[in-house]
């Protein structure tokens, strides 16, 4: 508990510069290229575009999902993802890369993934507002279960800030858990049911695992709003379950950061 008081103390203290930091590491990102910002949607479009083609053109699996396209259910699934991607990449290998704000300037560690974690969200935010925009022009204008997109939205900051604080630490003491981390990515992703309808499964106990699966909560979440038209607090169970795993995640985070916070700077010297 006294660990936890002192994380929010730090990010109450230094919350300008978090916000900051989140513009510049945007910035960071995208400064060198041509497009600049651009890149911020283009690079998501191409993945739509090869995901789509290859279901619906290719494989013609392609499907409505209750009276909605299969291209709509397929975006409602992927932008969500593409923040989780870049948590899981990105904001793991977060502390070694902003490594010169520990080791020159004193920064507190706790706050590094939690501005690499805005910065990601800002993105998010504008792909989920043109995804709105599609999802209207498309003939499928907001419904009241929109208002429950900032819920989820939550929840996918909470989760993803709290597991890279624990995977940020563990990568820049050992980078061989950063190299495990991008090497279950893939399994990750087809194992969520992004890109495939769960509720296709019918063996049960293997259907009950799945929807435990936090990314899959959080994917099935967003398509709550905008494709299946579901209250979270229909699935009290789900959200429980979810609740369960970012707390004992938090814990451990926590456990860690105490752990190896005074490790940190020597180590990445």
């Amino acid at each position: 508990m006294h660990t936890l008081i002192n994380i929010i103390k730090e990010h109450i203290e230094y919350r300008h510069q978090i916000l900051k930091l989140a513009k510049a590491d945007i910035v960071k990102t995208y400064r060198g290229a041509a497009l600049g910002w651009s890149w911020a949607i283009i690079k998501p479009a191409v993945t739509i575009f090869v995901y789509w083609f290859a279901f619906e053109i290719g494989l013609r699996a392609g499907k409505d999902v209750n009276g909605f396209p299969f291209f709509l259910w397929l975006i409602s699934g992927l932008i969500p993802w593409f923040y989780m991607n870049d948590m899981l990449t990105q904001g793991t290998d977060a502390v070694r890369k902003y490594s010169y704000l520990v080791t020159k300037m004193k920064f507190p560690v706790s706050t590094i993934p939690t501005f690499v974690s805005i910065s990601k969200l800002m993105v998010h935010v504008i792909l989920l507002v043109i995804m709105g925009v599609i999802f209207t022009a498309m003939g499928y204008p907001p419904t009241i279960y929109w208002i429950q997109l900032p819920f989820y939205l939550l929840l996918n900051f909470i989760f993803f800030t709290v597991f890279t604080l624990c995977s940020s630490l563990l990568s820049a003491i050992s980078k061989d858990f950063s190299n495990l981390v991008k090497s279950m990515i893939t399994a990750i992703f087809w194992l969520s049911g992004i890109v495939w309808n769960i509720d296709t499964i019918k063996i049960g106990w293997l259907k009950k695992i799945l929807m435990v699966n936090p990314v899959t909560y959080l994917v099935e979440g967003y398509r709550n709003c905008f494709i299946h038209q579901t209250w979270f607090f229909e699935q009290p169970k789900r959200l429980l379950y979810f609740v369960v795993i970012v707390v004992c995640m938090l814990i451990f985070s926590i456990w860690i950061y105490r752990k190896l916070r005074k490790e940190i700077p020597d180590v990445l010297n």
